[in-house]
């Protein structure tokens, strides 16, 4: 009796999700770090962005780390609302989450030739000055959904 109640309750737990995905289908899933310039230093970020992250984004897609990455910017409503947004795309949880020592050999090559160095202390010093530009307010992960057409 006690093994009828699990499995019903079980069942009950899992309907929710079943009867979701009728609606969508999963997508890639994004991960935004949002960020917060310093005053005064917003221009600074943005050049340190397009000489920094912009170069190692594209090459990234080329070796088929990432699928896309954004960068978005917004009007901070309150001193701890971010006003930068960089997102990446991955084209899965595990993927965005997991590490993989092929992906991250891959990252370090990308890394290595952009810097002109394989020494990543090097390469953090050579990167310190963007701490200097914004604080990083933390990270979170979107799951995109397509949207399943009415029959």
């Amino acid at each position: 009796m006690k093994k009828l109640c699990l499995a019903a309750l079980l069942s009950c737990l899992a309907v929710p999700g079943a009867l979701a995905q009728e609606h969508y289908t999963e997508g890639p899933v994004w991960a935004c770090s949002a960020l917060r310039t310093k005053p005064g230093h917003f221009d600074d970020y943005m050049k340190y962005l397009r000489q920094n992250f912009l170069p190692q984004g594209e090459e990234a897609k080329k070796a088929g780390l990432i699928l896309d990455q954004k960068i978005y910017v917004k009007v901070p409503e309150n001193p701890t609302d971010p006003d930068v947004l960089i997102c990446t795309l991955f084209t899965s949880f595990g993927k965005a989450l997991d590490f993989n020592a092929g992906d991250d050999a891959k990252s370090k090559e990308i890394a290595a030739k952009h810097f002109k160095t394989a020494d990543e202390q090097k390469q953090r010093e050579m990167i310190a000055n963007r701490l200097a530009f914004r604080d990083a307010l933390g990270t979170s992960y979107y799951r995109e959904v397509n949207l399943k057409p009415m029959p």
